[in-house]
């Protein structure tokens, strides 16, 4: 038992979320990196990685016996490690019981939905508070094979986001997180944990939904901080100190996330606010994504106007609205490829929004804001997207989409050979969806002259970002 575990259960009150955890459950796992049993359970999850096929089947017999042998270790060391997760029992449990059967069903398509089920961390919503988590899943915006993971967070929740969650910003199923280390599907740019990535029989109603902020934040420190410098923008006091400062930046990105994620059930929406499974052309998600950021944005001025909110709400407040716009519009925009890229077309509409409302300026080669005037000009943003949202309910489906592209279209240039800015042809007008996304361009609306030159200087330092965390060298 290491110095730091012994003392902190001497005398150490408990902390208590629903009677469910306490500052013994957050001592135990606090050096749980450096445990033998971890060491070999990642090792056991890599080896798998390299026999299984990309739906987490092994489906080599020859490579069975050897499966079977990790399987072992990976098992043992869950059941050696659960001791120090008391709040995950039951999951860690149902996870050993889930890799013997993949084991004894000769490796088929891993199902592990009972331990995917017993997994509640959304009720352990305690700053500081590990989990170890195991399973067959793809990380997105890392990799889209099933392969066993496995990764070590530690949860963050700020006592002035407890205070906003109670309050007007309800998000039961958001769970912030931390690395503390993962296998190589988190070495990547993915910054999320979700469900519905892991292999299963069938889909549950889900619970919980988790974002690793500490990633977030030191790309978006990074990222700014060369940004800023290629740009010669000069940040205000409260934004320079982001880059500052890994765990403001981080922080600020919870607050952030907690308000973007509630946004998409809210709100006059249309019939799947997520849209995902509807094949619409790509620029309707971006205008989701973007809608959520700059609901944060607008409640985030609202939270930093209001004289009741604590002081921590309404500084971290203040510190969202620079965060939202400067990861839109110096990563967003110019990250990945071009082939229906969302995030990058809801930054680069952002950025022109705010540059046509004359709150941004590209002069002398320099950027510069009107910090004062920006916050109204984004809300309006906002608000038009919403207003056409609204009118959604009463369109058909393809005239909604013609309605979002030229709202779109009134700020962004479209593709000099684009079939939608032509005006499509009328057997496409009175034919099918498919006909309509069939002939979206892969780069509907390609980059500006502007971001076409930040991305070539960009390019390096956004490559740099994979696998960042908030324990990076230069994070």
């Amino acid at each position: 038992m290491s110095n730091y575990i012994a003392q902190a259960l001497v005398g150490e009150p408990e902390v208590v979320e629903d009677g469910l955890t306490t500052a013994l459950d957050i001592a135990l796992a606090a050096d749980v990196q450096n445990h033998p049993a971890w060491a070999r359970l990642k090792q056991a999850a890599i080896a798998l990685q390299g026999v299984q096929a990309q739906d987490g089947s092994v489906p080599d017999a020859a490579n069975h016996p050897a499966a079977a042998e990790n399987v072992a270790t990976l098992v043992a060391a869950v059941r050696e490690l659960a001791p120090l997760f008391p709040h995950d029992a039951a999951y860690l449990a149902a996870l050993a019981i889930d890799f013997e059967r993949w084991s004894t069903g000769g490796f088929a398509v891993p199902d592990f939905l009972d331990s995917l089920t017993a997994f509640q961390p959304q009720q352990h919503r305690v700053d500081g508070l590990r989990h170890l988590v195991v399973f067959p899943m793809y990380t997105q915006n890392g990799s889209t094979n099933r392969f066993v993971e496995a990764v070590l967070v530690e949860v963050m929740w700020p006592e002035f986001i407890g205070e906003l969650e109670a309050g007007d910003y309800g998000n039961k199923l958001f769970v912030p997180l931390r690395f503390v280390d993962f296998t190589p599907g988190y070495d990547t740019n993915s910054a999320v944990l979700f469900p519905e990535s892991v292999a299963m029989r069938e889909i549950p109603t889900f619970t919980w939904g988790a974002i690793f902020q500490d990633r977030e934040a030191a790309r978006y420190r990074r990222v700014v901080r060369a940004a800023s410098e290629i740009t010669k923008l000069e940040l205000p006091e409260d934004a320079a100190s982001l880059l500052d400062d890994q765990k403001l930046a981080e922080e600020t990105f919870v607050m952030w996330d907690l308000i973007h994620d509630r946004t998409h059930m809210r709100g006059d929406l249309p019939f799947d606010p997520f849209m995902i499974k509807q094949r619409m052309p790509f620029f309707l998600y971006s205008l989701e994504e973007l809608r959520c950021d700059l609901t944060a944005f607008r409640e985030s001025v609202a939270i930093e106007r209001d004289e009741n909110a604590s002081p921590e709400a309404r500084k971290h407040a203040k510190l969202v609205q620079y965060a939202v716009i400067f990861d839109r519009i110096f990563r967003f925009a110019i990250t990945g490829s071009r082939v229906r890229n969302y995030d990058g077309l809801g930054g680069q509409l952002l950025f022109a929004w705010m540059h046509q409302h004359h709150v941004l300026h590209w002069t002398d080669t320099q950027l510069a804001f009107d910090w004062d005037a920006v916050p109204e000009v984004v809300i309006a943003l906002g608000a038009q997207i919403d207003e056409l949202y609204w009118k959604s309910i009463d369109r058909p489906k393809k005239a909604h989409w013609l309605a979002a592209y030229d709202m779109i279209a009134e700020t962004l240039t479209p593709n000099p050979a684009s079939h939608w800015a032509k005006g499509l042809p009328d057997d496409v007008l009175a034919g099918a969806p498919k006909g309509y996304t069939d002939l979206v361009l892969d780069d509907e609306f390609p980059l500006s002259m502007f971001f076409e030159a930040l991305d070539k200087k960009m390019k390096p330092v956004i490559e740099s970002t994979l696998g960042i965390t908030g324990n990076s060298p230069d994070a």
